[in-house]
């Protein structure tokens, strides 16, 4: 039998076993009427898109554009280490705190908020390796260590790490602060591989992506959970498009193909920036069932 699904639904069930943990139909519901018990939370609809191809898609370009914009403020525009992690600080602020007053995902401000974590997670590491003199190896074990404790609180109060039922304030906050993990993690493993262990970032790039791919084959054909499949993949996406964007943008005695920051961070800006414009045309990415916590 033929596969009648596209790109955009790269999660289907039928089709393409989805790398997340599926919802529980039994727990949702269109409408649902608040009870005193849960309130305001069982309004809101989920506030994490769904996992399809546009949803990789747009993390590995935005993590590229986390890596790059970050180099192109501080050296570029000279706005140093410092003043980048002050002028990208206060941006994330703004756009948390706009995707935590919506009820529902929405696309612009959901991936605004992904890139500049994106941005700030790389400062955080940078910050800590340049200015305060941490080593890569301190920083990844450190970030690896945060990232799991994160894990281990949210999965006691919550009893599950699902991104499909980001439907309360508390499970929403438990996910913006695992995605900063992912992405300082993701910096001071990507760095430690590429320049600690000099293997240049053409071939990190490629050791990253064979992690992911690996991962893929041991959800789909040998059956690792949904879940724990889904936040591996989440983390190495940041060092593989870390090692892009380093690859593009770095002067060719680096290693790199000398394209510089500006450009390289303008090619995958137009390109989040249309992905996103589509998404928000189509909704193919939106959960419009509202689940009940559980």
């Amino acid at each position: 039998m033929g596969d009648s699904c596209g790109p955009a639904t790269v999660g289907c069930t039928t089709c393409h076993p989805p790398l997340e943990e599926p919802v529980n139909e039994s727990s949702t519901v269109v409408a649902p009427h608040p009870g005193p018990e849960h309130g305001r939370a069982r309004r809101m609809l989920n506030k994490v898109p769904e996992v399809t191809l546009y949803f990789w898609v747009i993390k590995i370009l935005a993590t590229t554009v986390g890596e790059t914009f970050a180099d192109y403020l501080n050296d570029t525009l000279g706005f140093g280490l410092g003043g980048t992690t002050w002028v990208m600080s206060a941006a994330l602020a703004v756009a948390l705190a706009a995707q935590f007053r919506l009820s529902r995902y929405v696309p612009g401000v959901y991936w605004a908020a992904v890139v500049l974590i994106s941005v700030v997670g790389t400062l955080i590491t940078d910050n800590l390796t340049d200015n305060v003199g941490v080593s890569l190896v301190t920083t990844t074990g450190v970030f690896a260590a945060a990232l799991a404790v994160t894990f281990a609180a949210w999965f006691a109060v919550e009893r599950t790490l699902s991104i499909h039922t980001i439907v309360t304030r508390r499970r929403e906050g438990f996910y913006w602060l695992a995605i900063l993990f992912t992405f300082a993690l993701g910096t001071a493993a990507g760095d430690l591989m590429a320049e600690r262990l000099a293997l240049g970032f053409a071939t990190s790039a490629l050791i990253f992506a064979g992690g992911i791919a690996a991962i893929a084959v041991a959800h789909f054909r040998f059956g690792l959970n949904a879940v724990t499949a889904f936040w591996a993949a989440y983390v190495l996406t940041r060092p593989l498009g870390a090692s892009i964007g380093d690859y593009l943008s770095q002067a060719r005695a680096d290693g790199g193909l000398g394209l510089g920051t500006t450009a390289t961070s303008l090619v995958f800006l137009t390109a989040i920036l249309g992905t996103v414009a589509f998404l928000s045309v189509t909704g193919v990415d939106r959960t419009e069932r509202a689940v009940e916590p559980a």
